[in-house]
């Protein structure tokens, strides 16, 4: 790696952590520096990984006269600025919401389905009958997390009263651990800038 890059990244790396001082022009010069950065990195990879090949190429290499109608119906966005003619902006966006919406539902029968499917385990054994314990844990938290959200009527009775508790209890858990995670990937990243802090920027030989 360069050293200017090395130098260039070091800065922007002290710079951006002097907020953990207090709020100042300095941190937030660098975090609108790395928001313009990857906004622009975005739109390039945006024209040069979609645009390009899967219109561009297709349009004005292949001859395929026809792909100048996406270009058209993208246009056609913008005439929700126009009083005159925003009745045809609306219909492409209801076009584009009916297609995202049919896209979701496919990909909830052809994704999800067979996750809930597969969440059917069986929860003795068949080749030795003996209780599996995972399987069983599985079975009751989605037993008492759906019991849970049963919104329908009030929790009366002691059943439906404890699986609700318990659901609440596994559901608490669950969070609690996809907080950890967030935390551990972030504690991750910051040993990541710390090592190259030292062993980068500052040149330290770790022992």
């Amino acid at each position: 790696m360069p050293w200017y890059v090395i130098f260039v990244g070091g800065i922007a790396t002290l710079g951006t952590y002097t907020l953990l001082y207090r709020e100042n022009s300095i941190s937030r010069f660098f975090e609108h520096v790395f928001v313009g950065v990857g906004a622009g990195y975005g739109f390039y990879f945006y024209i040069t990984s979609i645009i390009v090949p899967n219109w561009g190429k297709p349009l004005f290499v292949e001859g395929k006269w026809y792909w100048i109608f996406p270009l058209l119906i993208g246009g056609m966005y913008y005439l929700i600025y126009s009083r005159r003619l925003v009745w045809m902006a609306r219909m492409v966006m209801l076009t584009t919401m009916g297609l995202y919406a049919g896209l979701a539902f496919k990909q909830f029968i052809t994704v999800y389905v067979p996750q809930i499917a597969a969440s059917f385990k069986p929860v003795v054994a068949r080749s030795f009958p003996y209780v599996q314990f995972s399987n069983l844990l599985f079975f009751v938290t989605i037993v008492t997390v759906m019991s849970y959200f049963f919104f329908s009527f009030e929790h009366r009775h002691p059943l439906i009263r404890g699986s609700s508790r318990i659901g609440r209890w596994m559901l608490m858990v669950s969070f609690g651990a996809i907080f950890g995670s967030t935390v551990m990937g972030r504690m991750s990243l910051f040993i990541d800038r710390a090592a190259f802090l030292l062993f980068d920027f500052l040149r330290l030989s770790p022992r």
